[in-house]
């Protein structure tokens, strides 16, 4: 397994491009860290966004991790030039002719997904607790350590939408078309029957439905945290909102995701070795 992955690591390090987008993703993952230091002072407006509670344990794994997903594009670009530039630069028919197998080649793709997203749980879990040991009113062990839960539903989105986009890229071959086909796809065969469902239906039908998908279930992995916040809370019941809702990570959605990534690695597997190449 270590073979496969310094051969994946060597290839993506001698390509520019991969290695500009990774270390920008990671960069960008830093940067997060900066809200913390927003403030504003105007006069008699006087406002610091780390004293709203976002950066206080436990909610600041909730709140970083979905924060943080909003950037695997960055990544998603590297999973999927990956493999197109295994059929451009012929790399994938000589890895073949020095005795890699097809099954070995795949393999070497889905531990690169893994590193990936291993590698980036780990940083946003540094990241989180660095600024909450920082900011946190709340610095009990007990509190500290709770919730962890959403780092793993945050690793669990991040190898379904890494596998998804190694499919793409596998059945596509080219990186723009790879690209465009994702974006053709969330909006043809997500977004538009969840609008559908949601105006002949209900909002609620559509959840239901969309959690299935391929892109609902990824994003249903982790509930957006803004409406946890205190504030937000009060500002909904000053004009008679119930906003509340479940906030914990189901494990049954876990299980979706990881359906939906044991089919498209499988599915990629079954493309390359039918495919003439």
């Amino acid at each position: 397994m270590l073979r496969l992955l310094q051969i994946e690591f060597i290839k993506l390090w001698n390509n520019r491009a991969s290695k500009v987008l990774i270390l920008s993703y990671f960069i960008l993952m830093v940067l997060i860290a900066g809200i913390s230091m927003i403030k504003v002072d105007f006069g008699p407006l006087k406002f610091h966004i780390a004293d709203v509670g976002i950066f206080n344990f436990p909610y600041i794994w909730h709140f970083n991790t979905f924060m943080a997903a909003f950037l695997k594009l960055f990544l998603a670009i590297v999973i999927v030039s990956m493999i197109a530039n295994e059929y451009s630069n012929k790399t994938i028919k000589q890895n073949l002719i020095d005795g890699l197998s097809k099954k070995e080649l795949i393999l070497s793709k889905f531990l690169t997904i893994g590193v990936f997203s291993l590698a980036s749980t780990v940083f946003i879990f540094l990241i989180s607790l660095i600024l909450g040991l920082i900011y946190s009113d709340f610095n009990e062990v007990s509190i500290i350590f709770s919730d962890l839960e959403y780092l793993l539903a945050y690793f669990v989105k991040l190898i379904g939408f890494f596998s998804f986009c190694f499919f793409v890229g596998v059945l596509v071959k080219r990186s723009a078309f790879a690209l465009g086909f994702l974006f053709i796809w969330f909006i043809g065969a997500e977004i538009i029957p969840y609008t559908y469902l949601a105006s002949k239906y209900s909002k609620e039908v559509a959840d239901s439905v969309s959690r299935f998908f391929p892109f609902g279930s990824m994003w249903s992995t982790i509930t957006e945290p803004f409406s946890r916040l205190n504030v937000i809370k009060s500002a909904a019941q000053q004009v008679g909102e119930d906003i509340s809702r479940d906030y914990s990570v189901q494990p049954l959605q876990l299980l979706i995701v990881l359906c939906w990534t044991t089919i498209f690695i499988y599915l990629s597997y079954v493309l390359l070795k039918k495919r003439d190449l």
